[in-house]
């Protein structure tokens, strides 16, 4: 059959509260140009964040039922352990509240003054939990990553070369971790080859550097695999899953993505005494051993959503649903990143917008006028969230003006994904009529989040 249809039954339903274009016009001013700080109730198509945003089955909810909430040694969490430990292999598996407390613990521990990290391309919480650190980040994304016109079957790769010449250059002694993402989703959701990951963890094994995943979208990366890679196309995604984690040494995940759960990560290791350290720390920040700030009925969601995503009929139809999204808009001349990615399209602004400098934020100019002319939320992924200042206080922009629209998993039918490209395709038709933005407020990290802006 050439349809794919959806491979679920829909059971339960959360009502949509419509909006009219000068109710928008309204909301966005009062949130400050900055779609966080609308509220849910005004959005029609949230398409902000794939993270937490999935809706889950009636195995995981059963799991939320058996749910065991004793302090220490809760049966739900030897579930969670024992899921986790099928797809990495990993000996320690310590859980957390979400992907970004694994960070923070990892970061404070591996973290400081004088030391660098290395990556693909770090996401925003990522990076700045390197930064609070005292550390520095730095990307390596291929250069075929940096062009969003172009075409290839792996465009979220490392730059292997380059991440040689950086440890030369800043000394093995003073990298204590490359990170991986997978998929790259700074870079447009776009997968790594495991030929890159192959690669990537032969340069870490020469200098002595371990080498983790990110793995938020550890499955959608896999099928990628399955897909485009030579010599993977009869590997059930479980097996390649598995060969993905045996070539690192530990991982971060945020189980809020490809666990289709509302809540919850992890963080897996191999090094004994490191995760001793990471446990204690975790007993300080977020809880014991056994629970890590996750009630026992979230560790048993996560358990059961890891089962459900490696599934290929579920795989199949979300590498799709995502892919149908990019077709309507590069039909109608939208540009975005090309090939569309796993989890979601992403806008290429700077084609988008030409009028719009930069420093004007074309990215965040198309977020307003989408979420004005549809109420669809999405977010800025370039010089908003990752632009910097120099010495003088002028912006220094990101490598690319990006606009993502993440499409949380089994949420949204087609009708709402062809309402979407709709409006997008409106936006674009009258791109003449909008104007720059200026920020008027911003935190000192992950400004995004809260900062203010007016236009131009």
């Amino acid at each position: 059959m050439k349809t794919i249809i959806e491979p679920f039954k829909i059971k339960s339903v959360e009502q949509i509260r419509f909006t009219t274009k000068e109710e928008r016009k309204k909301i966005i001013e009062n949130a400050g140009y900055n779609p966080f700080l609308i509220r849910a109730d005004d959005v029609l198509i949230d398409l902000l964040t794939d993270s937490g945003t999935a809706a889950m089955s009636s195995d995981q909810w059963a799991g939320i039922m058996r749910g065991d909430e004793s302090y220490a040694g809760a049966k739900s969490f030897y579930v969670f352990e024992n899921a986790v430990t099928k797809i990495t292999g990993d000996k320690f598996i310590i859980p957390t509240h979400q992907g970004r407390a694994a960070e923070k613990i990892l970061f404070s521990i591996l973290g400081g003054p004088g030391k660098y990290f290395a990556s693909n391309t770090f996401f925003d919480t990522t990076r700045a939990n390197v930064e609070f650190s005292g550390s520095e980040a730095h990307d390596f994304l291929c250069e075929v990553g940096k062009h969003p016109e172009q075409r290839a079957p792996f465009k979220g790769n490392m730059d292997v070369d380059a991440l040689e010449t950086f440890i030369k250059k800043y000394g093995k002694e003073n990298i204590p971790l490359v990170v991986l993402t997978v998929t790259n989703n700074s870079g447009g959701g776009q997968p790594v080859s495991m030929k890159n990951i192959k690669d990537v963890k032969d340069v870490c094994k020469k200098y002595g550097i371990p080498l983790f995943l990110d793995a938020c979208r550890f499955a959608e990366n896999a099928y990628f695999i399955k897909m485009r890679e030579e010599g993977y196309a009869d590997k059930s995604v479980l097996e390649i899953v598995k060969e993905m984690f045996s070539y690192a040494d530990g991982s971060t995940m945020s189980a809020k993505k490809d666990a289709l759960v509302n809540i919850g990560g992890w963080l897996s290791l191999n090094d004994e005494e490191l995760a001793m350290k990471c446990r204690n720390l975790l007993i300080v920040t977020e809880g014991f051993t056994t629970y890590g700030g996750l009630a026992g009925r979230d560790l048993e969601a996560i358990a059961q959503g890891l089962e459900e995503v490696v599934d290929e009929h579920y795989l199949k139809y979300r590498i799709r649903s995502t892919e149908y999204l990019g077709e309507k808009l590069i039909d109608a001349g939208v540009p975005i990143i090309e090939p569309p990615g796993g989890h979601a399209i992403y806008i290429d602004a700077k084609r988008f917008l030409p009028h719009i400098k930069p420093e004007e934020y074309p990215g965040q100019s198309i977020v307003c006028g989408l979420y004005i002319e549809g109420g669809v939320r999405t977010v800025e992924i370039g010089s908003v969230m990752f632009g910097k200042y120099d010495n003088d206080g002028k912006l220094i922009p990101s490598v690319m003006e990006l606009v993502r629209l993440a499409i949380p998993r089994r949420v949204y039918t087609q009708s709402h994904v062809d309402y979407v490209s709709e409006v997008v395709i409106e936006v674009f038709k009258n791109r003449d009529k909008l104007k720059g933005y200026k920020i008027i407020y911003e935190a000192p990290m992950l400004r995004h989040f809260t900062a203010k802006f007016v236009p131009i």
